[in-house]
């Protein structure tokens, strides 16, 4: 069994509360509340800015010059491409550039990329592999399940979503950050697998939250 097996396997009943989230099955199904969409778009974009600078840290510590080219080609797919897609999906909803920047990290948006960050500056690139991959290899999977629903991928608001994370390129990234672990794990101590493994299962249970977080619309308490 290879190692990201392994950890598709321990993390799958958190998967799976997340694929059966409310909000995520309001996605896929259209009946999603269209202010609790925006609220997720709004911590989606500032919690990219910080998932682009783990591209950024992935590069830096990339063993090989082909590694660190396709990190930072990665880091420039999200700054100039995902960002730019968030920012014209957000104008299509009534939310303008300005708003998005302006957008304050919620406690569970700011705990999760905190967390992140921290893995990526004071671990292995391994460490860092495991840390990001739950947020791609998840959002592939849900994007491909719920294009599976009739109509999900043309609905008005959502089906842009759904066809943006169910497309094989979208897939490509999480199969390369997939294939790099299992490389970069091979013979490595159970001690140390064990760890890796922590890592995931963390932000594997991060992602959980932020659908929780969004459908909450959860910001600090005692903020009015």
């Amino acid at each position: 069994m290879t190692f990201s097996k392994r950890l598709h396997t321990k993390a799958k009943p958190i998967w799976q509360k997340s694929h059966q989230h409310p909000f995520v099955q309001g996605i896929g199904q259209g009946t999603l509340d269209i202010e609790k969409f925006k609220f997720f778009m709004c911590q989606d974009y500032v919690y990219l800015i910080d998932f682009a600078r783990l591209f950024a840290l992935g590069s830096l510590k990339a063993p090989d010059l082909k590694t660190m080219s396709t990190f930072a080609k990665l880091l420039d797919a999200t700054l100039n491409e995902e960002m730019s897609l968030h920012r014209a999906y957000a104008e299509r909803l009534g939310i303008s550039t300005e708003n998005l920047e302006a957008t304050k990290p919620a406690p569970t948006t700011l705990a999760y990329s905190s967390y992140m960050l921290n893995i990526a500056q004071r671990g292995s690139l391994a460490e860092l592999i495991a840390a990001v991959l739950p947020c791609s290899w998840s959002y592939y999977e849900i994007g491909k399940e719920l294009s599976q629903i009739p109509g999900a991928m043309k609905h008005d608001i959502y089906g842009e979503w759904v066809s943006m994370y169910q497309s094989e390129e979208f897939g490509e990234l999480a199969y390369w950050l997939i294939d790099l672990l299992n490389e970069l794990t091979h013979g490595k101590s159970e001690g140390e697998l064990a760890r890796l493994e922590e890592i995931f299962l963390n932000t594997s249970r991060f992602e959980y939250m932020f659908w929780e977080m969004s459908y909450q619309q959860a910001m600090w308490p005692f903020d009015e």
